[in-house]
């Protein structure tokens, strides 16, 4: 009998997020077998089993974690399940694509780190915007010195009707952790602190507001509500974090707020030397020549991949290779200690200095 020596990959979490997943690591057959799936709902995992051609549906995560014959293991749960899950498949010596953010809070967060450390395994946060073809161009430029000195960032994602699942676990704090910030935001945070050479958080100021979701306006298409339900975290969040080398982001997100806006992220960077302002898909360096300002847009690959593809092979790389991923339980740690600071300042009214150990 011929042996399968491709990473044997499971899944927990069968929802839609889920399903991106294995539709992309479908892609990538060559070097993983896509090998059990289990959910909450088990007719949804048997579903995903018949669209996948999944072998093994297991009844629970916990059996589906110990099933021996795994490498690694997808979560892509609700939020507060994050570190239980991560932390049981490390400690069974499965490898970890875990979905943002990393943890509920910095506490389980740093529990994660801890676990990941003791068991010597691969844990990579599923942060895929580090993977679209515009960041990885600009990164490229901005590591050949072509913004310079980066010493202001400004980051952002203003959905004007888009609070999803109203009255389900994306609204309830004790479920989700916080709203469009640790939503969407914890991406930007993610990315922008990428671009800007992962500099580390020393304080930040910010404020949050709930001015629609309690009134159960701003409804927007994702998920399904539930209006039995209840809403108690924010639809729009503000900060300004202080970093170690004497820069400073602001971040501004929202799931519903009375703007022109085309729900775009965005991020723009300001350097001695030059800039970027990313939109969307669309981006530009920006300088000066000759006294003359110059603005260079860059352009999509003919043959582009796609984000998903190119993260799914980093982690199998890592996998491979023991080399510490982009994302890595360190930044995510990072980015739960940014928001929970965010929220602590905006609860006090007070500037929250952030205490790094790790």
């Amino acid at each position: 009998m011929e042996t399968d020596n491709r990473i044997q990959l499971g899944i927990i979490g069968a929802g839609n997020i889920g399903n991106v997943h294995m539709m992309g690591f479908k892609q990538l057959s060559d070097s993983v077998n896509l090998a059990a799936v289990t959910d909450t709902y088990l007719p949804l995992a048997q579903l995903r089993a018949q669209e996948h051609e999944i072998n093994r549906v297991h009844h629970t995560p916990d059996e589906l974690i110990d099933d021996e014959k795994l490498d690694a293991v997808i979560i892509a749960v609700p939020n507060q399940w994050h570190a239980p899950l991560a932390i049981r498949a490390l400690q069974a010596g499965k490898h970890v694509l875990l979905e943002k953010p990393m943890g509920i809070n910095s506490a389980t967060a740093k529990q994660i780190v801890e676990a990941q450390r003791e068991s010597g395994k691969t844990l990579m946060v599923a942060h895929q915007m580090r993977w679209e073809w515009l960041p990885l161009q600009l990164k490229e430029q901005i590591d050949k010195g072509s913004l310079g000195r980066i010493y202001n960032a400004k980051a952002g994602w203003m959905r004007r009707k888009g609070i999803p699942g109203w009255g389900t676990w994306f609204t309830r704090k004790e479920e989700a952790g916080g709203g469009p910030l640790i939503d969407i935001g914890v991406h930007l945070l993610d990315l922008s602190l990428h671009l800007m050479g992962s500099p580390r958080p020393v304080s930040v100021y910010g404020t949050t507001y709930a001015e629609f979701g309690p009134k159960k306006k701003g409804i927007g298409s994702w998920g399904k509500p539930n209006w039995g339900g209840y809403y108690d975290v924010e639809d729009l969040a503000t900060a300004m974090i202080k970093l170690d080398n004497g820069a400073t982001l602001t971040l501004d997100v929202s799931w519903a707020v009375h703007m022109n806006t085309d729900s775009n992220s965005f991020i723009h960077l300001m350097g001695d030397g030059g800039g970027v302002s990313l939109t969307g898909e669309t981006g530009k360096l920006l300088t000066e020549v000759f006294d003359q300002t110059v603005e260079v847009d860059l352009a999509k690959p003919e043959s582009d991949e796609g984000q998903r593809i190119r993260m799914n092979r980093h982690f199998l790389e890592c996998i491979q290779t023991g080399e510490t991923p982009w994302t890595s339980a360190i930044t995510g740690y990072r980015n739960n200690l940014i928001i929970d600071a965010i929220y602590e300042s905006s609860r006090t009214g007070n500037e929250v200095k952030i205490n790094w150990e790790v």
